[in-house]
């Protein structure tokens, strides 16, 4: 049997975790395999420069390390199925491709809306054709925008629109706040003021029922029958993982891939799952299996299972203790930025003003049964140090489960 460890995946996750094989002492085969004709590059700049034609795709390309140089790039190749007892993958192509180890790395793709309507003028934000699309619909004279979902992507295309000359835009959903889930009510509250002090519009605690027009999308129908002109739609309710190929191997799907505390899919010690896809038991908080869809994810996986990986193959035991990340994040909205550290949707419930005034610069903290867990600021540069701060104080608290 080929002693090739197989990628399926090949995103920044995908390709961190090639990268981390070989610092882990991995020297053998390595075949990576991505849908996208591209290389790996960095996707938050999707809904912000690259919407806003500030940044070419040749600037968010990672460069691979040169330990790597070896690797066998499958691109434009999907996997289409898996048999983890018999340690084959199948791609899209019919090929049986056998494997020592297997890394999980497939990512998300987005959620689409279940409405009546037409397709054509709706769109999503999660590879660079997707951007490149909404860009040169945004950029024609007179647009009004309507984006569905007040999270993370939502509320930075709406900036993005705004600054690109938009003639309406307009952020439905069905909380009442935007990004009150991660946020919690305070910070969501600010934020929405923000927002609105800049131009955009909202619709909140409401959902979409339907989209107008014949050919293409000419307005969206909201659940109390309202309907909002649109020439663009943005739907961003949220993401599917890409799991399907791994179906029948008895593994927990449910939400990603399910993982031990070492990133091993279903616990078996020759398959790891890396990147937004994975969902772990994070000993640093309460040890509940989650997903975490933040910038820092895909490398602090790899760098744990990798080594967890190599040392299985090498016949050892990496001797690691349990994954603890510190999940971090920031977002670039209009003229200020939201920067996070921790987990503060795990104390949206206790939230403390640290630093400043939720009216200008602000810090909070989030804390659960009095321990903080995570940081998040909201405004210029002066308020993203001051979170900064808070990071050493997160990190240097010991874990929770063992």
């Amino acid at each position: 049997m080929s002693a090739t460890v197989v990628v399926a995946g090949a995103s920044m996750a995908g390709l961190r975790a090639a990268e981390q094989l070989r610092a882990a002492g991995w020297d053998g085969p390595i075949t990576l395999i991505g849908d996208e004709p591209h290389m790996p590059y960095n996707r938050p700049p999707l809904s912000k420069e690259v919407l806003a034609g500030k940044a070419p795709f040749e600037s968010l390309a990672f460069r691979p390390r040169a330990s790597v140089a070896d690797v066998r790039w499958r691109l434009g190749t999907k996997v289409v199925a898996a048999d983890l007892d018999r340690r084959v993958v199948t791609l899209d192509d019919g090929e049986a491709l056998a494997y020592r180890g297997l890394v999980v790395a497939t990512g998300m793709r987005p959620r689409r809306l279940r409405c009546p309507g037409p397709v054509t003028g709706r769109h999503t934000v999660r590879t660079l054709a997707d951007a490149q699309g909404l860009r040169e619909a945004l950029t024609r004279p007179g647009a009004r925008v309507v984006i569905v979902g007040a999270g993370f992507i939502g509320c930075e295309v709406a900036a993005t629109a705004v600054a690109l000359g938009a003639a309406e835009v307009t952020v439905v959903d069905p909380l009442p706040l935007p990004m009150v889930g991660p946020l919690g009510d305070q910070l969501a509250k600010a934020l929405l003021g923000r927002h609105e002090q800049r131009g955009v519009r909202f619709a909140l605690g409401t959902g979409v029922t339907g989209f107008a027009g014949d050919d293409r999308v000419t307005g969206v129908v909201l659940a109390d029958g309202t309907v909002l002109a649109a020439d663009v739609v943005v739907e961003c309710v949220g993401s599917l993982a890409n799991t399907e190929w791994l179906g029948g191997n008895g593994l927990d799907l449910t939400d990603g891939v399910l993982t031990d505390g070492h990133l091993r899919a279903g616990g078996r010690p020759d398959a790891v799952a890396v990147g937004d896809v994975a969902r772990f038991p994070n000993a640093r908080y309460d040890g509940v299996p989650r997903r975490v869809e933040h910038w820092s994810i895909p490398t602090d996986t790899a760098k744990h299972a990798a080594r967890v990986l190599a040392a299985h193959l090498g016949g050892g035991d990496a001797g690691l203790p349990p994954f603890a990340p510190l999940p971090t994040f920031w977002s670039d909205q209009h003229d200020f930025r939201l920067q996070s550290f921790g987990a503060p949707a795990l104390g949206k419930d206790d939230v403390r003003v640290l630093d400043g005034d939720p009216d200008g610069d602000v810090v909070a903290g989030y804390h659960t049964a009095g321990r903080l867990v995570g940081v998040v600021a909201l405004g210029g540069p002066a308020a993203a140090a001051a979170a900064a701060r808070y990071r050493a104080e997160l990190l240097a608290q010991p874990a929770l489960t063992a």
